[in-house]
């Protein structure tokens, strides 16, 4: 099944006291482009969530968005500084013995200054930490991938229809192809027998230039090689891995029969079909662009 490029994915769940939000998204892009924030103390996140999103998502521009916040148990720890605690302790102690003031120097006298603690974040285990981000991420990326095949899936009708309908194209270029032929020698021995009025009339050369005319005409290898191209479209759908690069060149080289069928074509029926096979291969081009 094909997957389109664009997708969104978003899981919230609190693992080991942290809340953690996952949240992805994604646009076309002609490669794999993955854009990932983290909390700014949880850079280690970093290349490994790109790691494992990279499992399931092979292209496309990939914003993925990860917070973490403490849930219930506090993540930081406080200390004191306890040569800045003494420093003050003495300080007050000089400053009531000069002046004779009462003895009232308490715990809480000292704490009134608050640059003697010092607060720091408690040491966490990276791999605990990303197991638990690991399993908020895995629902978020099924989501993702699950909203990509959906809209694959409708990219894949209208691409098959498409396809079908040059092949119906194909078809009528093939039938008029060799009327063509039989339209020119009859146009061309009319001319010559007006011209010569009816004399002499040399059947051979007449034979000779139609088979000139003919084999300039002829499409029969751009039409063979156009069907297997039709074929390999669906030969490329039906694998499990990503498409779109595969199609982007089959529609190069399908376009490319389209352009010398049109280059070979004197008549205005087939013409005007190649127009229309033209037009659809521009369709088609749109539509891959949004495959992964």
């Amino acid at each position: 099944m094909l997957k389109s490029m664009t997708g969104y994915g978003r899981n919230e769940d609190i693992k080991d006291g942290k809340k953690i939000l996952c949240e992805i998204k994604s646009v076309n892009h002609r490669y794999s482009d993955y854009n990932i924030k983290v909390p700014r103390n949880y850079g280690f996140l970093e290349d490994r969530a790109r790691k494992f999103v990279s499992e399931y998502i092979k292209r496309g521009k990939v914003d993925i968005y990860i917070s973490i916040e403490s849930y219930g148990e506090a993540d930081k720890e406080i200390l004191v500084n306890k040569e800045l605690a003494k420093s003050y302790y003495n300080a007050l102690t000089e400053l009531r013995d000069t002046l004779g003031l009462k003895d009232d120097i308490s715990t809480m006298s000292v704490a009134r200054y608050s640059d003697i603690f010092l607060s720091e974040r408690k040491e966490e285990d990276e791999e605990n930490i990303w197991e638990s981000v690991k399993k908020v991420m895995m629902p978020a990326i099924e989501a993702f991938v699950s909203m990509r095949e959906r809209e694959g899936g409708r990219i894949e009708e209208d691409l098959k229809q498409r396809i079908e309908y040059m092949k119906t194209l194909a078809k009528k270029v093939e039938e008029r192809s060799p009327q063509t032929v039989s339209e020119y020698s009859e146009r061309l021995y009319e001319k010559i027998k007006e011209v010569l009025d009816n004399k002499d009339i040399d059947d051979a050369r007449i034979l000779t230039e139609v088979a000139i005319f003919a084999d300039k005409v002829a499409v029969n290898e751009e039409l063979v090689r156009l069907s297997s191209h039709f074929d390999e479209f669906y030969q490329i759908i039906s694998m499990p891995e990503p498409a779109g690069r595969k199609l982007d060149f089959l529609i190069q080289e399908i376009n490319r029969e389209i352009n010398t069928t049109g280059s070979k074509a004197s008549d205005i029926e087939i013409a005007k079909t190649v127009v229309e096979l033209k037009a659809e291969t521009e369709k088609l081009r749109e539509q891959i662009q949004n495959i992964e």
